[in-house]
């Protein structure tokens, strides 16, 4: 068993071998990872272990990707749901909602007509595929793909329009699934006895950000949320509530607020996605 510490300075595991050979070949842990050993006091590289050994030159050994053409979003690399869920259930997790809520309300005001622009811009997509009778097929990569251009302006990466609809590029499939899946199953626990239909809703609220940010399937992303939201459901609930309270202000507000109130709402359930999933940099472990 090693413990590790990754690119964020953060320290990981206890894990095993494998787990770490899986690092390196998903590019989360190089050969300059420091490691400890169980039973042992000295930090060192993974190059010094021998048991990595192999792992790093097949890694070292591998092509490097072609550069993805101009103008097109990318995805970051896959993320072993496992792992990751191990890594988030050791450091806990935590939602301040003011602290979600004020970050967004900046973030908007920096760039308020571009962000509410483009938000608009696909809710009344949305909108219109419902009247059309497609909302079921775009629901899952409109919103996702929402989540991906407010994600790049958090972490303050270069965002346009065509980030807003990569849902449609990037991981159709997954979205469209878990929105008619996870849909599907809070109806039915909404209809059953309305409290598991909440439950299922604020657990898998973070599902549809994972798939595109961190390409995982759909079951995969959905337990992950769960399984994260678990551990702090009663905040998330409250920061449902209050994006909830909000958004019903703004369409009181002649249904005009509305178009203020999505972004800044959506911003701010980012914010919170972000706190528990982001800060573990696509390289480290």
């Amino acid at each position: 068993m090693f413990k590790i510490i990754g690119i964020d300075g953060r320290q990981y595991g206890p894990v095993d071998a494998e787990q770490i050979k899986r690092w390196i070949g998903a590019g989360r842990a190089d050969a300059s990872t420091k490691a400890q050993a169980e039973g042992s006091e000295d930090w060192k590289s993974l190059a010094e272990f021998p048991e990595f050994a192999e792992a790093l030159a097949a890694k070292a050994s591998a092509p490097e990707p072609e550069a993805p053409p101009a103008g097109i979003p990318q995805p970051g690399p896959p993320v072993d749901p496992i792992a990751l869920a191990q890594i988030i259930t050791t450091r806990g997790v935590t939602i301040d909602v003011g602290s979600c809520l004020g970050r967004a309300w900046d973030k908007m005001m920096g760039d308020l007509w571009t962000i509410v622009g483009i938000s608009a811009l696909v809710w009344l997509a949305l909108s219109a595929s419902h009247a059309v009778y497609v909302g079921i097929v775009i629901t899952g990569p409109l919103l996702g793909g929402l989540y991906y251009y407010y994600l790049k302006k958090i972490r303050g990466q270069t965002a346009e329009l065509q980030d807003a609809f990569a849902g449609f590029t990037l991981t159709f499939v997954q979205l469209l699934l878990a929105s008619v899946v996870s849909g599907a199953l809070i109806a039915l626990g909404l209809a059953l006895c309305v409290i598991p239909g909440i439950y299922l809703a604020v657990a898998w609220c973070f599902a549809l950000p994972l798939i595109i940010d961190k390409q995982m399937s759909f079951w995969d992303a959905m337990e992950l949320s769960r399984k994260t939201i678990n551990q702090s459901w009663w905040s998330a609930l409250w920061l449902v509530v209050v994006c909830g309270l909000i958004n019903l202000g703004g369409g009181l507000l002649c249904c005009v607020g509305i178009f203020f109130t999505l972004p800044l709402t959506g911003l701010a359930m980012m914010y919170a996605y972000n706190d528990v999933f982001g800060a573990i940099p696509a390289k480290s472990a």
